[in-house]
């Protein structure tokens, strides 16, 4: 039979061969690991070209794999709150249908703020938006009445308007507005926020926190009368919420978000503290509670299952009607939100619920209490990268010996070279997760299996290209091992 041979396929095979494939293994270690460097390039360092071209050209190269496997961890290990130190108030569709459509005259919500005060909440924090006057308020059906009404338009502008009636609400009761950021100017849009100070401790961080120029606020009359504002920004990944900001830039201005300021107000503390280095933010605290961050300011969120929350839901239809227990009120940090549908902000999370938005407010604020963080600090990525240097480095220079063990166990048994490196990824997954569990550490054990099986492949296709390259009957090309001990593969080729 007669055995055809191809150019490419000789070069192929003399680059997986030269130097028992050590080379070509070493190109794939080295450029897989810059690869993965510069998907998570840290903060601490200048990013060289090459990395910005990289991170450009190959977006989701590893970044991906490690968002789906930290997932992974937690819907395996999800968090069991053990406090619950937030109650939310929402305005579902049961509310809706006995009080009203959405959005409700200012006084009718002031009706809800009311009651709520009443109960003596730590802090309450609305999760809404109120950039424009009410029209159903009395100065503005007044203006819209035919002249011939002219008397009832008189009596209707003595009347406060709706939003006198619900900043004196926003005063008597501990709230906080929340705001939402913009990236681009738009109807209704400002460039400030009433927000309490923040004090830095180290490097101003500006440049390295997620930044606007833009928000969405209430009013200046409502935030004026409101105890504190803040943002509400959630940090979205392929649609999935897995980190969220602590603190933000407004233009040249830092200002907090919902969790730290109501821990701010309940707390009576004048300011939020930021501590900042070289690298970017290291915490954020109020009072004696300190946080820890990642550089651009935000943490990573250990998730509950929306199943063990459900009790921390209370419906704004009890609260008016004054059947709700007063103890889920006292002394709660009370969040304000819509859960009806068609007017819910719904997120993913990386336990692929579908959850209210002020959900995700209430786990970070419940996060805080019991002090349980995830972290993926800078070193950590360091950390890796070594460990993949240093096993990868051992794989080069140990596999390809021919007296190995490795190489003599093999030869003895072939199929056990898959059932090895499956039980060797299978641990480092099992060390990674143990390390989650116990640490709350974000170990990257994709980024370990992906390059290092590379390397250890481009072994194994050196071991195949070693063979013979045949073309069968029927025109199929076929890969004959090498055997030196047959007489019948040293014939010359022809």
């Amino acid at each position: 039979m007669k055995r055809y041979y191809t150019p490419w396929l000789d070069r192929t095979r003399a680059l997986f061969q030269a130097a028992q494939g050590r080379p070509m293994a070493l190109a794939v270690l080295l450029g897989l690991n810059l690869i993965n460097l510069s998907s998570e390039w840290p903060s601490d360092l200048h990013e060289p070209a090459l990395v910005v071209w990289l991170d450009e050209a190959l977006p989701d190269s590893f970044k991906t794999a490690r968002q789906l496997l930290f997932d992974q961890y937690q819907r395996h290990f999800p968090r069991v709150p053990t406090t619950q130190p937030v109650t939310i108030v929402e305005i579902d569709d049961e509310t809706l249908a006995t009080v009203g459509q959405w959005p409700w005259p200012r006084n009718r919500l002031a009706g809800l703020v009311d009651a709520i005060g009443a109960l003596k909440p730590l802090a309450i924090g609305l999760d809404i938006y109120m950039p424009e006057p009410d029209q159903t308020s009395p100065d503005k059906v007044a203006a819209n009445l035919p002249p011939t009404a002219a008397a009832l338009a008189a009596e209707l502008r003595a009347l406060p308007s709706h939003e006198a009636i619900l900043a004196r609400s926003l005063h008597a009761a501990p709230t906080i507005l929340g705001a939402a950021p913009l990236d681009h100017d738009t109807f209704a849009a400002s460039t400030d926020l009433q927000s309490a100070p923040i004090l830095v401790h180290g490097p101003d961080p500006l440049d390295r926190v997620q930044r606007f120029d833009y928000v969405l606020a209430s009013l200046p009359q409502l935030q004026t009368a409101a105890h504190g504002e803040a943002m509400l920004s959630v940090a979205l990944e392929q649609g999935v919420v897995r980190h969220v900001p602590l603190i933000m830039g407004l233009r040249e201005k830092l200002v907090p978000s919902l969790p730290m300021e109501m821990l701010r107000l309940a707390t009576g503390s004048s300011a939020i503290d930021v501590f900042a280095g070289t690298s970017g933010v290291q915490a954020v605290g109020v009072a004696d509670v300190r946080v820890p961050t990642q550089p651009a300011g935000d943490v990573w969120l250990h998730y509950a299952s929306i199943r063990s929350t459900l009790s921390r839901y209370v419906s704004a239809r009890d609260i008016l009607h004054g059947t709700v227990d007063p103890e889920r009120i006292r002394d709660k940090l009370v969040l304000v939100g819509l859960t009806g549908a068609g007017v819910t902000d719904m997120r993913t999370t990386p336990l692929g619920e579908l959850v209210p938005g002020i959900e995700i407010q209430a786990q970070v604020i419940e996060t805080i209490f019991e002090g349980r963080f995830l972290h993926r600090p800078p070193w950590l990525k360091w950390a890796e990268t070594a460990f993949i240097m240093t096993f990868g480095l051992l794989i080069i220079w140990y596999v390809p010996r021919p007296t190995s063990r490795l190489a003599v166990f093999i030869r003895v048994v072939p199929k056990g070279v898959a059932a090895l490196g499956l039980s060797l990824h299978l641990l480092n997954l099992l060390c990674c997760f143990v390390i989650f569990m116990r640490f709350g550490l974000l170990v990257d054990a994709a980024a370990i299996f992906i390059i290092l099986s590379a390397v250890m492949g481009c072994f194994l296709s050196s071991s195949l290209l070693r063979g013979e390259v045949a073309r069968t009957p029927d025109g199929r090309l076929v890969i004959e091992p090498e055997d030196t001990g047959n007489p019948a593969r040293k014939a010359p080729r022809t």
